[in-house]
């Protein structure tokens, strides 16, 4: 049963949690890889995205002999196990990728097993009149093939399975090469659930060892009906260059504008909490503020008592070109700043470290004040970096804030007391994902009303995909019939 969080239910879960990991990801073994973990071998994963892809059109077609009661049941022993089992995915995730909390991680499987939608978001159309009867109803695309990244690994495997089941689709994955034993522990806990709950021993599938090829073999194969990644603007635009239907969940640069009738208290902590939620993995999440400069200092001041570290100038530029490292196309020649993938999701303690400052785990966020044209402003870093840049007015802040999120149309937020500085603000930016006065991660039910997701495609124009985003519409036409008025 889906619930709605509160604030005070967010920091409780990850409280407790933390309470009852102890070690935290140093507890996890070294015992695991693509194929298996503590020497129990994963279920439905393959040497080869062949046999892969056929196991998952094996289970597409198991799918589509069940009733939506019999999916259901499967769905709820996938929620079931997702609970009980997410402290271990938290801390596999932390120890293979080394990014991210493992407390948060464990919230964030909570989050996908109660508000990832089921069967119930499958509703049928019916449109009577003069001329009989015309049903509409979502129906399975076939056999999906699923892109996952590193940042949410096994909440993207799983949450994708759930809507995707739901939808009555068979799933394949090519996880992120750097989260494979992450993503196919998730793999390996669908199939469980299902195998437990009556359903097909192999309902979805994936590989020991994902690889740009392995992707091809899915872009091509004939029986892959729907691609949809969850990933960096490359390897989605590879997808989107398939020639099959696909959805695409791609980058963000989410801004934060913070005007003067803002409750600047609440404000601090709401960014500060969405900021460094998971070392800022999440792509909805805060990357930097624009803040009204009569209220900046005391939005600062507040920052710091919430757990926020301010660096200088001179910090920051030397943080900037660790954290930003130089890579040059080779076919072009060009050099382009890019993010140093040793920092990124990296504790706020550790990154600070590299420039010689040594703090205690209580620091949560690096705070800046720069001007609108530094990296840190202009980059989507995904490490708990926040650059603030003063703003005199509603009109800077705007003009500034849709320049940084790139035209993405992901995610923004602001706080403020003003509706019509949040309406101007929500229709300059048009963004998918829109949160006012709140922590970044209520845009995604985490403490916010409506269904959670890890892929949303912006690029595609799906949103907030569900188990409906996984379906085609089919009609069946009654002529003349079953108008009974």
């Amino acid at each position: 049963m889906a619930i709605n969080w509160t604030e005070a239910q967010i920091e409780e879960v990850i409280q407790a949690v933390i309470k009852s990991l102890g070690g935290g990801a140093s507890a996890v073994k070294n015992s695991w890889d693509g194929s298996q973990y503590n020497s129990r071998k994963y279920i439905g994963v393959y040497a080869d995205m062949n046999d892969a892809i056929d196991a998952a059109t094996a289970g597409y077609k198991a799918v589509r002999a069940m009733s939506l009661e019999e999916r259901e049941k499967v769905i709820s022993a996938i929620r079931d196990l997702c609970r009980s089992e997410a402290p271990t995915m938290a801390e596999l995730g932390v120890a293979e990728t080394k990014m991210g909390r493992v407390a948060h991680k464990t919230a964030k499987h909570i989050l996908v097993a109660d508000k990832t939608p089921g069967t119930a978001d499958i509703v049928a159309q019916v449109k009577t009149g003069d001329y009989g009867l015309t049903l509409t109803e979502m129906a399975p695309f076939g056999v999906v093939g699923s892109i996952t990244p590193s940042t949410n690994p096994s909440e993207t495997v799983i949450c994708n399975s759930i809507g995707m089941i739901a939808a009555g689709n068979g799933v394949v994955f090519n996880p992120h090469p750097n989260a494979i034993a992450t993503s196919n522990y998730a793999v390996d806990l669908v199939n469980r659930a299902s195998a437990a709950a009556g359903g097909p021993s192999v309902l979805v599938a994936s590989v020991i060892k994902p690889t740009l090829d392995s992707a091809q073999i899915m872009y091509k194969h004939p029986n892959i009906r729907l691609l949809v990644c969850t990933g960096g603007p490359g390897v989605v635009k590879s997808v989107l260059s398939s020639g099959k239907k696909a959805i695409g969940a791609g980058a963000g640069n989410p801004p934060v504008i913070v005007d003067d009738t803002a409750d600047v208290k609440k404000a601090a902590k709401d960014i500060i909490d969405g900021c460094s939620f998971d070392n800022n993995l999440p792509c909805i999440a805060e990357k930097e503020v624009f803040a009204f400069k009569n209220i900046a200092d005391e939005l600062i001041s507040e920052m710091q008592n919430h757990g926020a570290y301010k660096i200088t100038a001179e910090q920051a530029e030397k943080l900037a070109n660790i954290v930003l490292v130089d890579v040059k196309n080779p076919k072009t020649g060009i050099v382009k700043k890019t993010i140093s993938r040793d920092c990124v999701g990296r504790d706020a303690a550790v990154l600070l470290e590299k420039i010689g400052v040594s703090v205690g785990n209580d620091v949560r966020c690096i705070i800046c004040e720069t001007g609108f044209e530094h990296p840190f402003v202009q980059h989507e870093l995904m490490m708990p970096i926040l650059p603030i840049v003063r703003v005199n007015d509603i009109d800077e802040a705007i003009d500034l804030a849709v320049k940084a999120e790139h035209g993405n149309r992901h995610t923004a937020h602001m706080h403020s007391k003003n509706i019509d500085h949040l309406t101007r603000f929500a229709r300059a930016v048009e963004t998918t994902i829109f949160v006012k006065n709140a922590p970044s991660y209520a845009g995604i039910g985490f403490g916010g009303e409506g269904h959670t997701t890890f892929t949303i495609a912006g690029p595609t124009g799906e949103g907030l995909t569900s188990a409906r985003s996984f379906t085609r519409f089919r009609r069946c036409v009654l002529s003349d019939a079953f108008r009974i008025i």
